[in-house]
């Protein structure tokens, strides 16, 4: 059985956050929970709170014992992204994507 907590649209690019969650993967949630917390990177506090969410889910919704759960696998998609220009030299303005993310983390008994 597995249980999934999603985030959308949060501020974070996909690449910087498959980065973080490429080291958690396939870990039991204790130890993953551990790893995130000391890792200095924006998107690992981010795969925290969304990673209790779907311990919190499995707590609600299934009989399954948070204990027994390991992360089977973190989905990062690319959210829509914010339009922006920078000013430049000589009055040009070049354009930047401000990209966003769209997470979602399945748990599963191991």
């Amino acid at each position: 059985m597995e249980v999934r907590a999603t985030l959308k649209a949060v501020r974070l690019s996909p690449r910087k956050a498959r980065l973080t969650a490429a080291n958690v993967i396939g870990l039991e949630t204790s130890r993953a929970l551990d790893i995130l917390r000391f890792m200095p990177q924006k998107a690992a506090g981010i795969l925290r709170k969304v990673m209790y969410s779907a311990l919190a889910n499995s707590a609600a919704d299934t009989s399954l014992d948070p204990d027994t759960l390991l992360v089977r696998r973190i989905i990062i998609n690319e959210g829509p992204s914010w339009k922006r220009f920078m000013p430049r030299a000589q009055g040009r303005a070049t354009s930047v994507r401000k990209r966003t993310s769209h997470i979602t983390v399945i748990l599963a008994e191991y």
